[in-house]
């Protein structure tokens, strides 16, 4: 870069303001952190989310039928219709498990997260597939989640903070909070 500024005289503002526009972006170029970013990718697997929420070993999977009253609620909560007959989760000892997906801007994320006594007790991004919005992954965003309980109109009783450029991949995980929060309510320990 020293040489392109030795060479350029500080009298030709036109002559010195085209270089350093090449110069910046052959810069610029050759920086892969600013080549575009693909958030897509698996955080945590599923079966993972599951040992780690049941470390003792995952109680036999259950489900939730998606009919009558139950399928009416799931499509007011998601605003569509779910694509499945049935949600499958595990529960023992009042807690449950839910892994479920929702659509951010077109592609679903997966998201897991565990219920105990009608509260989130943890909430996890495990498969992103949006080329953005990504930042709903970390844990300064999911930890809002954390003692979410459902308020008496069916939605959070807590303020989740939005993330700019994120605003749909918000938009989803606060649905399926809602969902499993919901879901819950319905089931009880197996006998």
């Amino acid at each position: 870069m020293a040489s392109i500024s030795a060479s350029v005289s500080s009298s030709d503002p036109m002559r010195y303001s085209t270089s350093l526009f090449v110069v910046l972006l052959a810069t610029l170029s050759a920086v892969p952190c600013l080549a575009p970013l693909h958030a897509r990718g698996t955080y945590q697997t599923p079966e993972r989310f599951l040992k780690q929420t049941f470390p003792d070993g995952a109680p036999k999977p259950a489900v939730v039928w998606m009919r009558g009253d139950v399928k009416k609620r799931v499509e007011a909560i998601l605003g569509h219709r779910y694509p499945a007959l049935r949600i499958r989760y595990w529960r023992r000892n009042g807690r449950s498990a839910w892994i479920l997906d929702e659509i951010g801007k077109s592609e679903a994320i997966t998201v897991g997260i565990f219920v105990a006594q009608g509260q989130i007790e943890k909430l996890r991004i495990l498969i992103f597939r949006e080329s953005r919005g990504d930042e709903v992954r970390h844990p300064g965003f999911t930890r809002q989640f954390e003692r979410a309980a459902l308020d008496a109109h069916g939605g959070l009783n807590t303020s989740i903070e939005s993330i700019t450029g994120a605003t749909l991949s918000v938009r989803a995980v606060k649905k399926l909070a809602i969902l499993a929060l919901y879901l819950d309510s319905l089931t009880h320990d197996p006998a």
